[in-house]
């Protein structure tokens, strides 16, 4: 089974490449995903909004990463910095992230995320 480091940096380039087949691979059914600006989405709407440019991120910088193993949860705290074009609207993101993952028996699935936006 993969380390769950080379699973974050596959889950950041599946979302850089809009990789729904991946992302389905990564993200567990259960998935409460939370945004910056408080909203929560599940796996299928996470995963559509993607697909159709609702979330589009350009860049994906992942810097300051810890990563608690216990049992089988890993939780991952870092920093985003990236570069968005969101429904066709450039933008940035600036964020604190909290990605608690699962082991299943194919692998690591994220299974709740919830970021922060960083104050400047």
């Amino acid at each position: 089974m993969q380390n769950i480091s080379a699973t974050i940096e596959q889950f950041r380039a599946a979302i850089l490449g809009r990789n729904a087949t991946q992302l389905q691979h990564l993200l567990a059914d259960e998935l409460s995903y939370g945004h910056s600006d408080g909203h929560v989405e599940g796996k299928s709407d996470f995963i559509s909004k993607l697909g159709d440019g609702t979330y589009s991120f350009l860049t994906m910088v992942l810097t300051a990463q810890t990563i608690i193993e216990a049992g089988n949860i890993a939780i991952v705290r870092h920093e985003l910095e990236a570069k968005t074009n969101d429904e066709g609207k450039p933008g940035e993101a600036h964020l604190y992230v909290l990605l608690v993952w699962s082991k299943y028996q194919e692998g690591w699935k994220l299974i709740a995320r919830q970021a922060v936006k960083k104050l400047k």
